[in-house]
């Protein structure tokens, strides 16, 4: 038994309870229909987030959630407010800012995928430190969740990051869970390799994009050569795009597919994969189960323009998460 988490028959695994996210959360506006924003005659507002994001789809899951930042004490952050409450997420913990305004991103329809205009200088999460840790709900929460898109933001959000990731495991009652969820728009040049790979070691339990961990540290990284450059985390997750993701613990390695999905807009889907495998660890699931459950949240996301999609009926994500393991590979299509 560990601080912050428990040794099971199973392995590892988060103290049940619920999850505290904290991050900055945008308002995002997409040229509606899909089109050149250039030429576009109306502009579709939503809201976008990693953290959020994950919280939105905690609650969805139905794992008791709470997203704490700040937000403009301002129209677009009432709308923010608004979207990410109605999700079930308490945002009570959300301050609003009457000096600074909330971050606003842009969506560009390009041939290729989508380019994202941000907005968010001197906005009010970026203003955010260490004494956000202060929040009464962490004292009950089982999991923190953070990002590096936070550690990005400004020197006080990073002094935030980093303070939450240096707090001994035997001083905090939950969990910390880190997304590397790497911006390179966000960071100057030639810092994030080192920076987010000194937070992600720090973490209980880590994700990382193949894709983005290559971009970082070596473009012929594979999963084993992430874990060697992070070997604290008590569970690496690596995730490789559609394919698979294969994870690290005290269990060995686990390596579970991805299901096909037809995908609309890929933005969302590491946050929405995340979440699905925080909650199936939250359950007590054993991790083949949970990487499962990531994998069928993430589909979701990967279906719709937004950053947060509806997910399968409780049901049928029951039946996904209890075929045997050849049924799981060879249904590429169950999740349609």
């Amino acid at each position: 038994m560990t601080s912050g988490g428990q040794q099971e028959a199973g392995g590892w695994r988060p103290a049940k309870g619920g999850v505290v996210c904290i991050g900055e959360t945008m308002a995002a506006l997409a040229p509606d229909p899909s089109s050149s924003l250039e030429y576009a005659d109306d502009l579709r507002v939503s809201v976008a987030g990693a953290e959020s994001n994950v919280a939105m789809y905690l609650a969805d899951l139905g794992v008791p959630v709470a997203w704490v930042s700040a937000v403009g004490d301002d129209p677009l952050g009432r709308r923010v407010l608004a979207e990410v409450g109605a999700a079930g997420v308490d945002v009570s913990g959300v301050r609003a800012d009457p000096g600074r305004p909330t971050g606003l991103l842009v969506k560009e329809p390009t041939g290729s995928g989508t380019r994202v205009h941000y907005y968010r200088g001197n906005s009010a999460a970026s203003a955010m430190g260490p004494d956000v840790l202060d929040d009464d709900r962490l004292k009950s929460a089982a999991v923190l969740h953070l990002t590096g898109v936070t550690a990005a933001l400004s020197p006080s959000c990073r002094n935030l990051v980093t303070t939450a990731l240096t707090v001994p495991a035997a001083e905090r009652p939950y969990t910390i869970s880190f997304d590397v969820n790497h911006r390179p728009a966000l960071w100057p040049p030639g810092t994030a390799a080192t920076v987010l790979r000194e937070l992600a070691d720090l973490a209980d339990i880590t994700f990382v994009g193949l894709d983005e961990a290559r971009e970082l540290w070596g473009a012929y990284l594979q999963p084993a050569d992430v874990r060697a450059l992070l070997p604290e985390p008590r569970l690496l997750v690596v995730k490789d795009g559609g394919h698979a993701a294969i994870a690290f613990s005290d269990e060995g390695v686990r390596i579970v597919p991805a299901l096909d999905t037809d995908v609309v807009e890929p933005v969302g889907a590491g946050d929405a994969f995340a979440a699905g495998v925080l909650t199936g660890l939250l359950r007590g699931e054993g991790l083949e189960r949970a990487l499962r459950l990531g994998h069928i949240t993430a589909s979701s996301a990967l279906k719709v323009t937004a950053d947060h999609g509806p997910l399968p009926d409780g049901s049928r994500i029951e039946r996904l998460l209890a075929l045997s393991t050849d049924e799981w590979a060879a249904g590429s299509s169950l999740c349609g």
